[in-house]
């Protein structure tokens, strides 16, 4: 075989080799799941928002197809070709088509611009009558979450019931931070001093994901949340859990009580006990980090970044700074020195919170 023609061949397979390559990669990349996708909406906030793109992406398509079947006119028609002498004639202005290409955008934009003002006014946070109302205080890096209907305050998780508005009130503790849970509406930024407004009305039953969309420090992606929308049953269950108080230290026994009694024993630094940051009903008054009252129901910890079981409450408690950078900013949980007794003990006592 001539040399020439083996390396072209193989030059050949390698570029298939290649190209197959960047197919499957790029297959994969549309194998799912998306837990976080706008394009799968679940309330009326998110539908709006979808119908919306789906239009400017139909717009878009048209303004392609248009745009490329012209220039692949052009360059057909107006190719040079065999035997051509000299250049080409020169066209100098064409009224109907200088018209015709200012026009047709203007009247393109207004058939996008109408919509987007329309949904813009739709979901300005106005909410419905008889919305449940729900106060978000960004942290660095958690999430709080107050029902004053109920008197409920939770963390980083929040459960609604379905088919009833919802109206998000606002705020930051510190830095600036953005609520965002994609399938169920669209971001909105919590600013220290100031209130935004989110309202939507959950539509399907499921747990759906959310996170810090603004960058808010070293942890900024260790500041996720969750949604659970339920049905009306389960969420009325779900609140009066959350307002049933835990039992007093003196009616627990073994390693509980003994976890009841680390959790509310002072140490050096003061900030390193839990008793100081965290709040538990009847118990402790902390307020700088989550209230743990109910915190064994929950299904993370941490700002969302570990599985509420066991193991990972044993690995947050001998390493919180490991797990969640920031604690040299005095912003998150420091490193405390627990014996392995004391952590025992603590996680037996956070699982009965329930």
């Amino acid at each position: 075989m001539h040399l020439r023609t083996f390396k072209q061949r193989c030059s050949a397979k390698a570029v298939a080799v290649g190209l197959a390559t960047f197919a499957a990669f790029g297959l994969s990349a549309c194998s799912g799941p998306f837990p976080q996708s706008t394009l799968d909406p679940v309330s009326g906030f998110s539908n709006d928002l979808a119908d919306l793109y789906s239009t400017i992406f139909w717009w878009a398509v048209f303004v392609f197809v248009v745009v490329e079947a012209l220039l692949v006119y052009a360059v057909i028609r107006y190719r040079a070709r065999p035997g051509q002498e000299g250049e080409p004639r020169h066209v100098h202005g064409h009224t109907a088509l200088e018209i015709a290409w200012t026009l047709a955008p203007a009247v393109i934009l207004v058939f996008i611009a109408v919509p987007t003002i329309q949904t813009i006014f739709k979901v300005d946070g106005t909410p419905d009558e008889g919305a449940l109302e729900i106060e978000v205080i960004g942290h660095q890096w958690w999430w709080e979450f107050k029902y004053p209907e109920y008197g409920i305050v939770t963390a980083n998780e929040l459960h609604v019931p379905v088919g009833r508005p919802v109206a998000f009130t606002m705020t930051s503790a510190d830095v600036i931070h953005s609520f965002w849970l994609p399938r169920l509406g669209g971001k909105r930024d919590v600013i220290q001093g100031r209130t935004t407004r989110l309202a939507l009305t959950p539509d399907s039953v499921g747990e759906y994901m959310g996170q810090c969309a603004e960058y808010c420090g070293s942890s900024h992606a260790n500041m996720r949340a969750r949604a659970f929308v339920e049905t009306q049953a389960d969420f009325e269950a779900w609140v009066e859990r959350q307002l049933t108080n835990p039992p007093p230290i003196d009616s627990l026994d073994g390693l509980v009580q003994r976890g009841a009694q680390v959790f509310t024993s002072i140490r050096e630094p003061a900030n390193h006990s839990c008793i100081v940051c965290h709040r538990i009903e009847g118990l402790s008054y902390g307020a700088i980090g989550p209230n743990l009252t109910h915190v064994g129901s929950r299904t993370t910890i941490a700002g969302g970044i570990l599985p509420n079981t066991a193991d990972g409450l044993r690995r947050w408690l001998r390493d919180p700074p490991g797990e969640k950078p920031g604690e040299m900013l005095g912003r998150s949980m420091p490193k405390i020195d627990l014996t392995e007794e004391e952590i025992d003990a603590l996680v037996a006592y956070l699982q009965s919170l329930r």
